[in-house]
């Protein structure tokens, strides 16, 4: 059983493809958003799945480590959740607008809305 080992690249992957699918096959632009964030955090846990060293410490100085883990991927990680964040909320306000606008989040209905426009 060679995959049991590589769990939390499955979860990747299938996190991925979720939130890909989301974006692609939904009309509702909160569920677009939300299918974004979902792919974002698969990206998340592929970072810090590949930061993970078997055996590895914290980057402490001293003689009885050798091996270390590097924080400079879980570091990277905690800024692109801050900006995933800011940027869920901007789309989540861009909706709130779009919805005063149009008076509908489905995609359809705002082309539809387009076309009629002179």
């Amino acid at each position: 059983m060679a995959f049991a080992g590589l769990y939390n690249y499955w979860i990747v992957v299938v996190l991925m493809m979720i939130g890909f699918y989301v974006v692609i096959a939904q009309g509702n632009l909160v569920k677009k958003i939300f299918g974004l964030n979902i792919f974002q955090v698969s990206v998340f846990v592929l970072y810090i799945t590949m930061s993970k060293v078997d055996g590895g410490t914290a980057p402490i100085l001293d003689d009885r480590y050798q091996v270390y883990s590097n924080p400079l991927p879980h570091v990277l990680i905690l800024t692109a959740i801050v900006v995933g964040v800011a940027t869920m909320a901007l789309g989540l306000a861009l909706v709130v607008r779009i919805r005063e606008a149009y008076g509908t989040i489905e995609e359809e209905e705002i082309e539809q809305q387009e076309g009629e426009l002179p």
